[in-house]
């Protein structure tokens, strides 16, 4: 059997497998034994494990646990709901002004933890009945829900750019510094498109009035006290990182550290909160690195047995410009996103693909800030968008799935236009480099 009918054997397997339902760290993982064994035998067993042993004890990986962990604590912490409350001071009258809110809080969440699925249920659980009480049209509310939970996938400390840091040996607090301008764009262009459908039809988001202000927080003094707290963590993670104080792994750790104080001081600790936290940051760990070990024993079975080749190969043999080739990747990883999620694409794509773009003489830190955006757009898009089953959970019961899927497209089109525009302007992202 030559290559090439290995490969489509291969892809085939994987996605026979899908439809049963098993979990992709399974079926990668079973697709992987079946192609050692009948390729080369047991003797290139220890091959294949021991690119699964240099995957779960990279030091970095530690870093995965502690944002996840923080992420669990502001999730059962009173500190989001009032940033969220907070923010409304500040949107004032405007129309439009809670939903503008709700993105910017969505940022700020997205700097303090990286995590996306966390912040999706939180603002399903704040601000999407906040914003049908008011008034506000239900698809542009689900969309804003959707659309800035996904930036915990751009945002630093992002879970996504730190496990793209480890597949591509790149400086992840490079991955970071590229990251923020590219984040900064995207809140920009949805606050941009929520301002305009607003500002010319108010009753999409109807302003504040005396009779809806019934706001915690009596003046602005008040609200900036209850904004300090969050912004001072996020500065804690993120200024000890780009100041060369700590690296990203004991950055997390230190970001920890500083939740738990913040809870303390604010009298919300409890032992039943961190054994919760503690349990959720287990499951999540436990399903990344499953997935990694099954995605790095596939990709290790099939460059043994020329996989990376081939496809290097059969890529750079395209007479075409060397953009084109990275578009036919960010089209592959989008078509991708419709049936697995960041994780599996990251683990089975990225091993293939990166070698290509290095020998195309792309920047790597380029290349993952379109990955990182490209997996906002998996992270909405349906049928198996995770963010519309991560709403849904916690969405009022007159809201479907429907609802959802058909709120988020017009974001989805904001992130391929972002995606397009760092396709043509690489410096937007690695300008400070």
């Amino acid at each position: 059997m030559d290559i090439g009918t290995a490969t489509l054997l291969m892809v085939g397997a994987i996605f026979a497998l899908l439809v049963t339902g098993l979990p992709l760290a399974f079926i990668t993982g079973l697709v992987a034994m079946a192609f050692t064994f009948g390729w080369f035998g047991e003797t290139a067993l220890p091959l294949v494990t021991s690119r699964v042993y240099s995957f779960i004890t990279e030091y970095s990986l530690v870093a995965v646990p502690m944002f996840v962990l923080m992420a669990s604590l502001l999730d059962r912490s009173g500190i989001a709901k009032d940033l969220f409350n907070a923010m409304r001071v500040f949107a004032g009258r405007l129309p439009g002004g809670v939903a503008v809110q709700t993105i910017v809080v969505a940022f700020f969440l997205a700097a303090l933890s990286g995590i996306i699925g966390g912040e999706i249920v939180l603002l399903g659980i704040l601000a999407l009945p906040q914003m049908l009480r008011l008034g506000y049209d239900k698809r542009l509310s689900i969309g804003v829900v959707c659309a800035g939970g996904a930036l915990g996938t751009m945002m630093p400390p992002s879970i996504v750019l730190i496990i793209y840091g480890l597949i591509a040996s790149v400086s992840i607090a490079e991955l970071f510094t590229a990251a923020i301008t590219p984040a900064v764009i995207l809140m920009g262009a949805y606050i941009a498109y929520v301002l305009v459908r607003c500002l010319k039809n108010p009753a999409l988001g109807p302003p504040l009035d005396a009779t809806t202000q019934d706001n915690p927080f009596a003046n602005k003094l008040e609200a900036v006290k209850a904004i300090l707290l969050p912004g001072l963590i996020a500065f804690l993670v993120l200024g000890t990182i780009y100041g060369g104080i700590a690296s990203v792994t004991e950055a997390a750790a230190m970001g920890v550290f500083g939740v738990l104080l913040a809870i303390v001081v604010r009298g919300e600790f409890s032992v039943g909160m961190l054994h919760h936290s503690l349990g959720q940051t287990l499951n999540t760990c436990g399903m990344i690195i499953w997935i990694g070990i099954g995605a790095a024993a596939l990709v290790g079975v099939y460059n043994l047995m020329g996989g990376n080749r081939f496809v290097s190969g059969l890529i750079l043999g395209l007479e075409v410009a060397p953009i084109v080739i990275i578009l036919v990747m960010m089209g592959i990883m989008l078509v991708l996103g419709l049936f697995l999620d960041w994780i599996g694409i990251a683990m089975l794509a990225l091993p293939i693909f990166l070698p290509i773009v290095s020998q195309l003489g792309f920047d790597p830190i380029w290349f993952g800030i379109l990955f990182a955006v490209n997996m906002q757009v998996s992270f909405l898009s349906p049928p198996f968008g995770p963010a519309a089953f991560y709403l849904k959970s916690v969405a009022p019961p007159e809201i479907s799935l429907k609802d959802i899927y058909l709120s988020v497209l017009p974001f989805m089109l904001i992130q391929l236009c972002v995606l397009a525009a760092l396709l043509l302007w690489p410096q937007l992202a690695i300008w400070p480099l």
